[in-house]
């Protein structure tokens, strides 16, 4: 009797506590589509839940199409830029990328892309969208709807590392491997 108690106690714990951790975005500056859509498709298996904590430019705004909308919320801090994709040129100079913007505006959720549309669409010049815009669209962390779906408080997070590559200049993927990279 007592063993089966126990043993109910320490299944109920399990089922109470939370499966998964979070990746906290602080301040990510966005970088190459390709790399960006490897992490983020390999974040997206983990189970992780994604807090959106600071600003998330460029690439980083992928996030939004690859990570299910429940596993995401945002921070009063949270400001997310958009801006059309480039590749650096031989002179080094940005060369706005028709095909890899068209990638990006395919990834976005229709929301997200609605969103943009209004605002005349994404050109090289960046847009934010933060505040009431941006809890409009997604759950902020401090919602109750954030806690872990099993009823436990919400996993700690970790801060996302942001390496040197990622600071590099904003260049395309084949859409190609980058349309497989996503597909679920």
């Amino acid at each position: 009797m007592k063993i089966a108690v126990l043993t109910g106690a320490v299944a109920a714990a399990l089922m109470m506590s939370p499966a998964q951790g979070a990746v906290r975005i602080k301040a990510d500056p966005g970088g190459q589509i390709g790399p960006y859509l490897e992490n983020l498709v390999a974040l997206r298996g983990s189970g992780e839940r994604v807090i959106i904590d600071g600003p998330c430019l460029s690439a980083c705004t992928m996030v939004l199409g690859v990570i299910p909308r429940e596993r995401i919320c945002v921070t009063a801090r949270a400001r997310l830029g958009f801006h059309a994709a480039w590749h650096p040129g031989d002179d080094g100079h940005p060369v706005p990328s028709r095909e890899a913007t068209k990638l990006l505006m395919d990834i976005y959720p229709e929301h997200v892309r609605s969103w943009i549309a209004r605002r005349g669409g994404l050109s090289p010049h960046m847009m934010f969208l933060s505040g009431r815009e941006l809890t409009a669209m997604y759950r902020t962390c401090d919602d109750p709807r954030a806690e872990d779906r099993r009823g436990g408080p919400s996993p700690s997070a970790i801060q996302t590392p942001v390496d040197a590559s990622r600071r590099a200049a904003r260049a395309q993927t084949p859409p190609a491997a980058a349309r497989s990279a996503i597909a679920p």
